[in-house]
């Protein structure tokens, strides 16, 4: 493995990190809602509503990544939006990777978020509301510091999962450089061209990265365990 080689791989990793961190941001801003309401409605409809936030956990890649591909598509939802600027798809770019990451990676960040927010007592939160605070004073001062090693969970598992997709990426976005070619992609294009050493280069980058991933995600799972907020 040259020099070349290693000047090869940075481009798919900054556009892999590019694509991992804005999707967590949205899947924070998104899941955080969602999590909570499942976690205190008491709508007896609201495990169906649960299904759906987690089919991407049972689905095919490929099968989410087909559906996707035609909602984002020239004839789909995706062309109508690619046309407001003057273009005819979101599919094959950055922006529908995007989009297809958050829905993949929803349940990630969802069930931490659920599991934490349903283990805070519902005295505490009838005791703030007893002493005036409103539900979003009580969602802000009380539910979020409390839930805050779910959210290491939520954001962690949502980044680690971006970062290691593949058939969705593949089948929504291409192999474009610069654009759609994120670390997976890249691994699978070096073997296809028998370039081993750039495929070990970027396969033990990622085990490396999956234990870091792991080791966090327990040890917040035991912070929670305990019931000590983190901080």
């Amino acid at each position: 493995m040259g020099w070349r080689d290693i000047e090869a791989i940075w481009p798919p990793v900054i556009l892999t990190l590019a694509l991992a961190g804005v999707t967590t941001i949205i899947l924070m801003a998104v899941g955080t809602p969602i999590a909570w309401w499942l976690a205190r409605s008491r709508w007896r409809g609201k495990e169906a509503v649960a299904a759906v936030v987690a089919l991407p956990l049972v689905l095919p890649p490929t099968v989410l990544g087909f559906y996707l591909l035609l909602c984002l598509g020239p004839f789909g939802p995706g062309g109508w939006i690619a046309g407001l600027w003057g273009g005819r798809t979101l599919a094959f770019s950055f922006s529908g990777l995007v989009i297809g990451s958050v829905v993949y990676s929803l349940p990630f960040m969802v069930q931490p978020l659920r599991n934490g927010f349903a283990a805070i007592a519902p005295e505490l939160v009838d005791a703030a509301k007893t002493l005036g605070a409103s539900s979003w004073q009580v969602f802000w001062a009380l539910a979020v510091p409390m839930a805050r090693p779910a959210y290491v969970a939520g954001v962690v598992l949502s980044f680690a999962h971006t970062v290691g997709e593949f058939g969705l990426v593949l089948m929504i976005g291409g192999n474009i450089p610069g654009q759609t070619k994120v670390l997976s992609v890249a691994i699978y294009e070096s073997v296809e061209r028998l370039q081993w050493g750039r495929a070990h280069l970027l396969s033990l980058g990622l085990v490396g990265f999956a234990f870091a991933v792991i080791l966090v995600v327990m040890l917040a799972d035991r912070r929670t365990a305990r019931g000590m907020p983190a901080g």
